[in-house]
């Protein structure tokens, strides 16, 4: 059920309102655009959300991109047969046009990355990703599992005295991945690419992971939009991601109506 106290019922009149010839519409995937599921592998993407996002993709001139902590081969799988500009790994690759996507970073130690994993034994309710560049653990189906998580990781860090690395909090993950690498790094090098540049960039997002993106909106003149949740100066505030699906399906309308 849509969060009916965290709503701002203004967020859907301007958001609706937009004009798709001057913005970038960016948006973080999980718990923004798709509900959150039982695991980062047991997602629902409809047919009516890519619809959506192929018609917002056409109405921008490819001005349009995915901004998320997935990898963009799991973007790609989630999405297909769409293959959007997309940041993944929260920064750490970028495909701005159609090939394979630009690595910015390079990938943590083999042996730190399997140490890491150890923590997912079967019977632990903890889910991994090895991203190469960084590593995830999912623990949603094992709550009690944080703090045990907590020192695996420090204990694991520590190990590797020589690999600089940073500490990522999700909504019941962590994440061990390279520091000085983040959504809104990549999202300012993203908006001097073309179609992007000269654009004002419009971003949607739900998560802690997404406080870079809101951060470096000011200085590139954007607008933010929230969900679920309180960010500073954000435009506007969705209660779920079905309220952006309906948003992203009256924008698109609204756009085809003037065109």
């Amino acid at each position: 059920m849509p969060n009916r106290d965290i709503r701002d019922d203004a967020a859907m009149c301007i958001f609706t309102g937009l004009d798709l010839r001057s913005i970038a519409l960016l948006f973080d995937v999980d718990g923004t655009l798709i509900d959150i599921g039982p695991s980062p592998f047991e997602v629902d993407v409809s047919d009516a959300l890519k619809e959506s996002l192929e018609r917002l993709f056409e109405l921008t001139g490819g001005a349009m991109a995915l901004v998320s902590g997935r990898p963009i081969r799991d973007i790609d799988r989630i999405f297909a047969p769409l293959e959007l500009p997309a940041i993944g790994g929260h920064g750490a690759e970028m495909r701005v046009a159609a090939g394979p996507p630009v690595a910015r970073i390079d990938p943590l130690p083999q042996e730190l990355r399997r140490n890491l994993v150890a923590a997912a034994t079967p019977d632990s309710g903890v889910l991994f990703e090895d991203k190469g560049y960084s590593v995830a653990l999912h623990y949603r189906a094992a709550p009690r599992q944080a703090e045990r998580l907590r020192r695996h990781i420090a204990e694991n860090r520590a190990a590797f005295p020589g690999e600089r690395t940073e500490l990522l909090l999700g909504k019941a993950m962590f994440e061990v991945k390279r520091p000085g690498i983040d959504k809104g790094e990549a999202v300012r090098e993203l908006m001097t690419r073309r179609p992007f540049a000269g654009r004002t960039p419009v971003f949607v997002g739900d998560d802690v992971t997404d406080e870079s993106v809101f951060r470096v909106l000011p200085e590139l003149r954007g607008k933010g939009f929230a969900v679920g949740r309180h960010f500073a100066n954000v435009a506007g505030i969705f209660a779920s991601p079905g309220e952006v699906r309906q948003a992203l399906r009256q924008l698109a309308a609204n756009a085809a109506a003037h065109s």
